[in-house]
C-alpha cells in the first residue's frame, strides 16, 4: 500500500505545475478552450454576423447598415472575450496565471469598449452632416479625425493601467522628448497652424477649384495637417505644404458666380459707320436677349467700338456667362461666337486680320 501511495503522490506532483498553480490538466483544457475559442470566432463570423447583417439589409435603411459594417469587426473577437473569461474560472485567481489572466480578460474587453466606439464613428459622422453648414466639411473630417484619435489614445492610456503602468510619467518623459523635438520641426507645427486657418476662415474647401500663383491650379481634394492635395486639370496630383497657403494670394474659382467674357473682335476697315452701330446693336440685343447671360447693374454688359487698331477696328464685348460650370460656360461662348459671325455676316462686313498695305511713289 505504501507503494501505491508513493506512485499516486509522484503522479499527481507530475501533473501539477506550481508556478502557475494549476495542474497540467488544466493546462491542458484552457488551451483546449483556447483552439475552440478560435473556431467559435470563424463560426461567429460566418454564420452569426452574416445572418444578422442579412436581416439589416432587408430593413432599406443605409444607416443601420453603414453602423453594423462598422461594429462588425470588433463583435468577431467576443468569443475569444467570453473564453477568456471564462477560463478565469477554473484557474485560481491568486495564482499568478489567475493575476495574468484577469489582465488579459481586463484588457479584452477594454479594446472591445474602445473599439466599438471607435468604429461607431464611422457611421455617426452622417449625423455631422448639419454642421457642415456651420463650419466646413473639412472642419468636419478634422473633428471626426481628432475624435477617433482622442479614443485611440484613452484606449491606450486604459491598457496600459491595467498592467500597472502608470500613463502620468510617461507623458512627462514625452513632454520633454516633445520640447526637443518641437525645436526641429516648426515646419510642421507652421503647417498644423496654416491648415487650422485655412479651415476656419474658409478660403477654400474640399472640391473647390483654386489657383496657386506660381505653385499649382486645380481641385482640392484633400486637406490634411501638414498639406493639401490638389488635384490638377491634367489629372496629376500635387500636394502642398499648407504654409503656402497663408503666404500667398488663392484665387478661388469656385466662388465666384459667374464666368466672364471678354473679346476683342476686328472688323475691316472698310466697314461704315452705320455698320459699326448696327453690329453693335444686334450684339447687345442678342445678349439681352438670352438667358445663358446675366444683364444688371452690378454685371454690365459692354458692346462698344473700342480702337483703331493697326489692321482693324476693334470691338469690346464684355459680359458674364450666367453659370459656373466650365462645360456650359464653353457652350454658351460658343453660340455667342456664332451669332457674332452671323451678325457680321448679314451686316456685309467681314473681319480683319494682320495685313499691310505698300505705296509705291512714281517718279
Amino acid at each position: 500500500m505504501d507503494i501505491l501511495t508513493k506512485i499516486n503522490n509522484y503522479f499527481l506532483n507530475s501533473i501539477k505545475i506550481e508556478s502557475l498553480g494549476i495542474t497540467l490538466i488544466e493546462l491542458i483544457l484552457i488551451l483546449a478552450l483556447l483552439i475552440i475559442s478560435i473556431i467559435l470566432r470563424g463560426l461567429f463570423a460566418r454564420f452569426v454576423v452574416f445572418k444578422i447583417k442579412t436581416i439589416i439589409k432587408k430593413t432599406g435603411n443605409t444607416v443601420d447598415d453603414k453602423l453594423f459594417d462598422s461594429l462588425a469587426p470588433p463583435l468577431k473577437i467576443l468569443p475569444l472575450t467570453i473564453v477568456f473569461i471564462s477560463m478565469g474560472f477554473f484557474v485560481n485567481s491568486n495564482s499568478q496565471l489567475g493575476i495574468v489572466l484577469d489582465k488579459i480578460n481586463q484588457t479584452l474587453i477594454t479594446i472591445f469598449v474602445f473599439w466599438l466606439l471607435h468604429q461607431s464613428l464611422s457611421p455617426l459622422s452622417n449625423a455631422f452632416k448639419k454642421l457642415e453648414e456651420l463650419l466646413s466639411k473639412a472642419l468636419v473630417i478634422w473633428l471626426m479625425r481628432s475624435l477617433k484619435y482622442l479614443i485611440i489614445f484613452l484606449g491606450i492610456v486604459a491598457v496600459l493601467e491595467t498592467w500597472g503602468i502608470k500613463i502620468g510619467p510617461v507623458i512627462a518623459g514625452l513632454g520633454l522628448f516633445g520640447v526637443a523635438v518641437a525645436l526641429g520641426a516648426q515646419d510642421l507645427f507652421k503647417n498644423l497652424i496654416s491648415g487650422i486657418l485655412i479651415i476656419m476662415e474658409k478660403r477654400f474647401q474640399l472640391g473647390d477649384i483654386i489657383e496657386v500663383p506660381g505653385q499649382a491650379m486645380g481641385t482640392v481634394e484633400h486637406i490634411g495637417f501638414r498639406s493639401t492635395l490638389i488635384r490638377q486639370f491634367d489629372t496629376s496630383s500635387i500636394s502642398l505644404p499648407n504654409y503656402v497657403f497663408s503666404d500667398s494670394a488663392i484665387l478661388n474659382y469656385s466662388h465666384r458666380k459667374y464666368r466672364r467674357i471678354k473679346w476683342i473682335i476686328g472688323l475691316t476697315y472698310d466697314t461704315s459707320t452705320e455698320q459699326l452701330k448696327k453690329i453693335c446693336h444686334e450684339i447687345e440685343s442678342f445678349i439681352k436677349s438670352n438667358s445663358d447671360f446675366i444683364v444688371n447693374n452690378e454685371y454690365q454688359l459692354f458692346v462698344r467700338v473700342d480702337k483703331f487698331n493697326d489692321s482693324s477696328i476693334d470691338i469690346l464685348i464684355y459680359t458674364f456667362a450666367n453659370t459656373n460650370d466650365w462645360s456650359k460656360y464653353l457652350s454658351v461662348k460658343e453660340i455667342l461666337a456664332y451669332n457674332i459671325k452671323s451678325i457680321v455676316s448679314n451686316c456685309k462686313s467681314s473681319f480683319a486680320f494682320p495685313s499691310q498695305s505698300i505705296y509705291i511713289e512714281k517718279q
